[in-house]
């Protein structure tokens, strides 16, 4: 849905450190305390909705697994009280996106071939095929952050008008993606972005050079509002509102290659806001009262993303994986760490609340803030309520990540 990661190149050191990139996410500033009574997920379709054609992914080879540790069924807590029917659906998107990788395609084949199973046999299937491996971080600590996200819905229209001016760019053709991961392995999955210059590879416009006037995009669409488009941006999809009531579907194209700044943390910073009180509701609201300064403060990010239209029969938006997200069962997660497309079971609490929020999830999307082993974004769905959910989001939990038994990780580097 959102994000791609960058790298660092022995021949461009000074030119990469203008460069590296992160995606789309935001870290979710410290809830308020009061707790929040959950809502309600939306059961996944009965069948997984079909997928168009999605951007070129790179191969995703086995990885170094250092940080996950093998352990029984008996060792996943509340395991045995999950729905795990709700998750198959998701489960088979994964496998759509995962077919082409050897380690999946034994379990994916079988999962294919088990139209309506029953919450008994799902169980079975992955208590059989699959090994749970508890996630720890660098300093062995179990426990992580988990964040939450959502599509939003804002207005805007086809062509620019007096109420819609605020551009939503298509990625700019004079875009340079560079990927040395057939020379240097070591890069696999990591990516350079910036501007062809002459015979130099220079850094993409920012934000607010991208903001100036000057920038001769292509925009596919354009917003009433330039905050809700920002968050919108952070969100890395979503859906726009057209005037005669139709939504207009887009989804994450690419990224200008600079590294994304918390504009709710330097509110914080400059004492604008309370560091309990820079949620993304209380960030709109800060930019209601100082229009003024709104600008200033949007363009201290430099990160920009680019967006491509999406079909509007899709079941949710495109993760990283390149399959329709599912609302209370994907995450993004690090995939430095998880392999992409695998199921995790996810032990956290619902936002502001101390009520268990235990589940598997899939996952099935990155992000430019999901960082570290036991890291998770929530995917919440669609609308106001999923954003509300998503904006008050940040839990402690852990993770444990579902491997086939025939996995083969990557062995470890030499040091």
């Amino acid at each position: 849905m959102r994000r791609f990661l960058f790298f660092r190149h022995p021949f461009y050191a000074s030119l990469l450190a203008a460069l590296l990139a992160v995606g789309c996410a935001t870290p979710k500033p410290e809830p308020k305390p009061e707790p929040a009574p959950p809502v309600a997920i939306p059961a996944p379709p009965p069948t997984p909705a079909p997928t168009p054609p999605a951007p070129p992914l790179l191969p995703q080879p086995p990885l170094p697994l250092q940080q996950l540790r093998a352990v029984e069924w008996s060792a996943v807590p509340t395991w045995q009280d999950d729905r795990l029917a709700e998750t198959w659906p998701a489960f088979l998107q994964s496998c759509a996106g995962l077919r082409s990788q050897p380690a999946w395609q034994g379990v994916c084949s079988e999962a294919q071939g088990m139209n309506g199973a029953s919450e008994a046999a799902v169980r079975a299937f992955f208590e059989r095929r699959f090994r749970p491996h508890e996630v720890f971080n660098t300093d062995n600590t179990l426990e992580g952050t988990v964040t939450g996200y959502y599509e939003p819905l804002i207005k805007g229209d086809r062509k620019r008008t007096a109420k819609a001016r605020f551009p939503v760019y298509a990625a700019p053709d004079d875009l340079i993606v560079v990927d040395l991961s057939s020379v240097y392995p070591e890069l696999k999955s990591l990516r350079l972005r910036g501007q062809l210059q002459g015979n130099k590879v220079v850094p993409y416009p920012t934000r607010a050079e991208i903001e100036n006037g000057s920038f001769k995009g292509k925009p596919i669409a354009w917003a009433d509002d330039a905050v809700e488009l920002f968050f919108l941006q952070i969100q890395g999809s979503g859906r726009i509102e057209l005037p005669d009531g139709t939504h207009l579907r887009i989804g994450y194209a690419d990224q200008n290659g600079h590294p994304y700044k918390s504009i709710g943390k330097l509110l914080v910073e400059r004492g604008e806001l309370k560091l309990e009180e820079a949620s993304m509701q209380r960030i709109k609201a800060w930019g209601e009262a100082n229009p003024d300064k709104l600008s200033e403060l949007l363009n201290s990010n430099p990160s920009y993303v680019f967006f491509r239209e999406l079909p509007n029969g899709l079941s949710g938006p495109l993760g990283a994986l390149g399959v329709p997200l599912t609302a209370g069962r994907s995450i993004a997660i690090d995939p430095k760490y998880i392999p992409l497309g695998a199921p995790v079971f996810l032990s956290t609490t619902w936002p502001n609340s101390p009520q268990p929020l235990n589940r598997l999830m899939m996952a099935q999307d990155t992000g430019g803030a999901i960082r570290g082993a036991v890291r998770a974004d929530f995917y919440w769905g669609f609308g106001a309520a999923a954003g509300e959910q998503a904006g008050r989001m940040k839990q402690s939990g852990r993770m444990w990540v579902l491997l086939p038994r025939d996995y083969v990780a990557q062995p470890l580097a030499a040091k």
